[in-house]
């Protein structure tokens, strides 16, 4: 199979020249986001993460392997933090790579 495309993880509106990436909010929005004019940073790194193991999952790794990056979720705990009790979900991001340096370098995957 071939790498995974701009589209598959990040939408079917993705898109990208040499110095931008755009990912439209519109293909965010199947995974919780609300779009608006002032979306906050981690709305929006939340959102592409969880677009991202979508299709960067595990089972997906299995039928295709040149999938070198998989998402997946754990597990869910509750933390304290200022005397509150907080949900804390925990993902897992795993890079594969030949084994052939151990500096994680972008161009590999």
């Amino acid at each position: 199979m071939a790498e995974p495309t701009l589209q598959q993880v990040f939408g079917a509106n993705a898109t990208q020249d040499a110095n931008t990436i755009t990912i439209s909010k519109a293909d965010l929005t199947p995974v919780g986001l609300t779009s608006s004019a002032t979306n906050r940073a981690e709305q929006l790194f939340v959102a592409i993460l969880l677009k991202a193991e979508s299709y960067l999952n595990p089972t997906n790794q299995a039928s295709d392997s040149d999938i070198q990056v998989t998402i997946d979720d754990g597990f869910v705990s509750i933390v304290n933090r200022n005397s509150q009790n907080y949900r804390q979900s925990t993902y897992t991001i795993a890079l594969q790579k030949l084994d052939t340096s151990s500096n994680i370098d972008p161009d590999d995957y």
